[in-house]
């Protein structure tokens, strides 16, 4: 991966080669951004610039031995931490670790590096579980660090989602964040930076990955990944700057039309006062078939209120609706009173947090569906 091959963000490949170009070089550097927005892109490029021996023009050469080796993920002083647990592939008996998914890993990041975290976890066929950093990465990490290097270049560390680490594990990794061994670097990538550990946050140097504008996601579309223009426009219209984002959209139609379906049907009948079409609504949330695509739901209901929202502004043009979408948003501007939006968005919130906690989605679903009812 070079910089070359990254749409936007241009101040921060600046702020990265001349870290590498000077030496300065910060023993531990905090990604983040929303879902989809590159970081993972960048943090490759970064690598690969830091340890290439014949940069020019402002890049990574992309052809000695260190690039191509980590264009493939293959360099061996480089390391990947990222959420995991047993699944359909590995039994809870053999403790997974990354290292036990990193065929799995490996093979979703050369084909999609703008990758969402559901991707990672139907991925590795943990689809029904919240993946976890724990104890056992930061141990397997220390490990990998006390050993010489390699490939004579930086040992790089890259962890994906540090927010899904707890506390053990975090004070394991502290020490060796503060006060890495020579020539280490640590690279966290987050989407929710407030939820990571001020112990390991507080240590890092802090950029933001910013969402794409809409001329660069669907020219990213066309060129990396062999959309038309007419199909790339249309995604990068509803991606909200998320290349992510938009491919997960090409390729969950299914799961689109499913989850607008309940949406509207929860809402209609709240609208209605029918509360029994409210509650299978929510039955069918519950019965989504793993706690990532109710959490998934939560996210598409939210956004979809936003939309609401939006239109009572008379802010249509900047919603990103879909055609099909304009009517039904259109009257439920006019059902929603002024304060159900954002009501609603935080009990959606609150919903994803209580399933992330492994509390009974029914029980969740069911609650929320009532909190609908009555605040439409």
């Amino acid at each position: 991966m070079r910089f070359a091959d990254i749409t936007g963000n241009e101040d921060i490949k600046r702020a990265l080669m001349s870290m590498a170009d000077t030496g300065r070089v910060a023993h531990a550097v905090l990604l983040y951004e929303n879902e989809g927005c590159g970081a993972l892109p960048l943090a490759l490029a970064y690598v690969q610039y830091l340890n290439c021996p014949h940069r020019h023009d402002g890049d990574s050469c992309g052809e000695c031995p260190s690039c191509n080796k980590i264009s493939k993920l293959i360099y061996q002083d480089l390391h990947f931490i990222f959420p995991v647990n047993s699944g359909s592939k590995v039994q809870a008996s053999s403790r997974p670790t990354s290292e036990t998914y990193l065929p799995q890993w490996r093979e979703l990041v050369l084909k999609n590096p703008y990758f969402l975290e559901s991707s990672l976890y139907e991925a590795l066929g943990i689809e029904n579980k919240s993946g976890n950093i724990t104890v056992a990465e930061a141990k397997y990490i220390l490990e990998k660090l006390s050993f010489t290097s390699v490939e004579n270049g930086y040992k790089c560390v890259l962890v994906w989602l540090p927010e899904k680490m707890n506390a053990e594990a975090a004070n394991r990794l502290l020490k060796v964040v503060e006060e890495p061994p020579e020539k280490t670097v640590f690279i966290f990538i987050t989407h929710a930076p407030e939820k990571v550990l001020q112990t390991i946050s507080s240590r890092c140097q802090g950029f933001r990955v910013l969402p794409a504008s809409r001329e660069e996601v669907a020219r990213t579309l066309c060129g990396k990944f062999s959309f038309s223009r007419e199909e790339a426009d249309v995604l990068a219209n509803i991606s909200g700057g998320s290349i992510g984002a938009a491919l997960y959209d090409a390729a969950g139609t299914d799961e689109y039309v499913r989850y607008m379906d309940i949406f509207s049907d929860m809402l209609r009948g709240a609208h209605e006062k029918n509360l029994l079409s409210v509650l299978e609504a929510s039955e069918q949330i519950a019965a989504l078939d793993s706690r990532e695509k109710q959490k998934a739901f939560c996210s598409f209901a939210g956004d979809c209120l936003r939309k609401i929202y939006m239109v009572q502004q008379g802010m249509d043009s900047v919603a990103n609706m879909r055609p099909q979408e304009t009517d039904f948003f259109s009257s439920a501007s006019k059902w929603c009173n002024p304060s159900f939006c954002e009501k609603t968005l935080g009990q959606l919130d609150r919903a994803s947090a209580l399933i992330d906690r492994n509390v009974n989605a029914k029980i969740v679903f069911c609650d929320l569906a009532d909190r609908i009812f009555l605040s439409i």
